[in-house]
Parts: structure tokens; sequence; C-alpha cells
């Protein structure tokens, strides 16, 4: 193998870059359904032609826009005691850092496409995490699927809607605030 070729990046992995950080904002800023292909390539300085060849579509390109690893930790090394604080701390974080958090959300919300990026990004990352921690197994999709409402709705009145006392809220109050929530969702018996 040449190892100059190793060494240096090929023009089409920044051509790549440039389309997906492009569409990353493009889709922030429009949303799903006004954020075109032709808008994208200008954006990137491409031609459109480019983003087809490498996405397919624009269900494609969104699809790899909002590739989101949540980078949850690990299900055997957390606390099932701690389980509410780690996942709202480190939610929060997350969204604080990620706008391509705040776009798939806004997407979600209106768009089919985006509303099943987001169904497969819980039932890939947070499910396995209730899974974990939850008392019942048979109960870890709904425990799972409350503490999600939680999460959503703090970023949609925080990081969308932009409420302004969601706003002022410091991290730690907002942890203060949800975790014991979530906590319960997880693993408090059920209500029944």
């Amino acid at each position: 193998m040449n190892q100059s070729r190793s060494r240096t990046p090929r023009r089409s992995d920044a051509t790549r870059t440039a389309i997906l950080d492009a569409a990353r904002e493009r889709f922030a800023a429009d949303g799903y359904d006004r954020a075109t292909i032709r808008a994208i390539a200008r954006d990137a300085n491409i031609d459109p032609s480019m983003v087809m060849r490498y996405y397919g579509n624009k269900e494609g390109l969104f699809a790899a826009a909002v590739a989101i690893d949540l980078k949850l930790p690990d299900p055997a090394s957390l606390s099932p005691d701690r389980a509410g604080q780690a996942l709202v701390t480190h939610f929060l974080t997350m969204w604080e850092r990620n706008e391509v958090l705040t776009a798939l959300l806004r997407v979600g919300a209106t768009n089919e496409a985006g509303a099943e990026r987001m169904q497969g990004i819980f039932a890939d990352q947070l499910l396995p995490l209730a899974l974990r921690v939850c008392p019942d197994p048979e109960q870890a999709p709904a425990r799972a699927a409350l503490a999600s409402s939680q999460l959503l709705g703090l970023a949609l009145t925080r990081y969308v809607l932009r409420f302004p006392p969601a706003v002022a809220l410091a991290p730690e109050e907002i942890v203060a605030w949800l975790a014991p929530t979530v906590q319960r969702y997880l693993t408090a018996p059920h209500p029944a």
C-alpha cells in the first residue's frame, strides 16, 4: 500500500465533509422541508450534482448529516441508583455542544424522516441503557420513553423554542430538577 495515500486526505473526503457541514447548518436553520440540495451545495461551494452523487437524495443526505452517536455511558458501568443524574448531565452536555441534536429535534417534530431517525436513535442507544437499570426488562421501553419525554421536553424549551426561563437555568439547576424525575422513571416501582 502506498503510504503517502494513507497520510493525505482524499479530495472526496473533504468534499463529503463540506457537504455534511453545510447540510447540518442548513437543516438546523431551515428545517428539513425548506432545506434544499441547491442551497446546501451552494453553502458547500460545490455543484448540486456532487451532493446527489455522494448521498443520492435529500433523505440520504439528512440521514448522513444527522448520524448521531449520543456517546451514552456504558450501561455496565452505570450505577442504577445514579442513572437519572448521569443521563440528564450527559444529555445536557451533548445539547450544549452539539447543534446537530437541535436540528434533529426540529426536523423530528415536523417530518416523518426526522421522526424515524429520532426513533432509531432512541431504540439503538437509549433503550439498552434503560434495560440495564430498570427493575423489569419488560417495562424498559415505556420507562425509556418517559425519560426521553423529559430530556426532549427540556431540549425543546431550552434550545428550540428558547423559553427565557428555561434558557436562564444553570446546568446544575437543570440536573437538580430533572435528574430525580428521570431516575424515578427508570428505577421506581411500577405505579400500578
